[in-house]
């Protein structure tokens, strides 16, 4: 599962050189975020690599206002092909897109039933930007149309499977991420690319529990307070 993540990078030309969009077309309000929530925007790169700011939360074409029934912030890879929202999104190259990220956060349940959960964030490559494979589209509610976004997931790695057995689907790469957006890979060679990201490129570090509310913003949710214990996470 993926319920928060961090895109805390503020210049729009590191997105225009890792994804090979125009740096003036970033939505620059999508950037330097520590604790992106559902329902708030995100920014995606679609096939024809425009960069979009995408709420995030799938909306149905079915539905006739907001918050109606389920919005899904992840969508479970394995399935998507055999669910009625997801396949006609996974068959058609237009309806997928990567959700620009440098993090994400997950909890570990505490030992004391009363205890507050524990957040740790993980990282890719020490840091570095990469692409969450999602799916989006656009449909109208009410008198708006409005364009979201799902994230995808998969099996956890060995190095989140301490803390969740799912993780969101990370792409390798910029040849993952063509091909991901590419009309030429059906839904099958598609869903191939959504393996878990390999153990050794992936880092979990405790996060403030300050993460845990949703609205709160800013660089200090990344690492926890400076009274706090060490959290014990161990890696299977």
């Amino acid at each position: 599962m993926c319920g928060r993540f961090t895109d805390t990078k503020v210049d729009p030309g590191l997105v225009a050189a890792r994804f090979g969009v125009a740096e003036s077309a970033v939505p620059g309000e999508t950037l330097g975020r520590f604790n992106i929530c559902p329902t708030e925007d995100v920014l995606a790169i679609t096939d024809a690599r425009e960069p979009k700011a995408l709420r995030w939360g799938l909306i149905p074409p079915w539905a006739r206002k907001l918050r109606a029934g389920p919005e899904p912030i992840n969508a479970r890879s394995e399935d998507a092909k055999g669910k009625r929202l997801f396949a006609p999104l996974v068959a058609e190259a237009g309806h997928r897109c990567l959700v620009v990220a440098d993090g994400w956060y997950e909890w570990l349940r505490p030992e004391h039933p009363k205890g507050d959960r524990i957040p740790f964030r993980y990282t890719v490559d020490g840091g570095e930007q990469f692409a969450f494979a999602g799916l989006w589209d656009s449909n109208r509610v009410g008198d708006a149309r409005i364009a979201s976004v799902t994230i995808l997931t998969t099996g956890a790695n060995a190095v989140c499977a301490a803390v969740h057995d799912r993780m969101p689907c990370v792409l390798e790469g910029p040849e993952a991420e063509a091909a991901w957006l590419s009309g030429d890979v059906d839904a099958d060679a598609a869903l191939e690319l959504l393996a878990p990201l390999a153990d050794a490129r992936t880092t979990a570090a405790p996060a403030n529990p300050s993460v845990n509310r949703a609205g709160v913003e800013g660089p200090e949710l990344i690492v926890p307070p400076p009274h706090a214990e060490p959290a014990q996470l161990r890696l299977v």
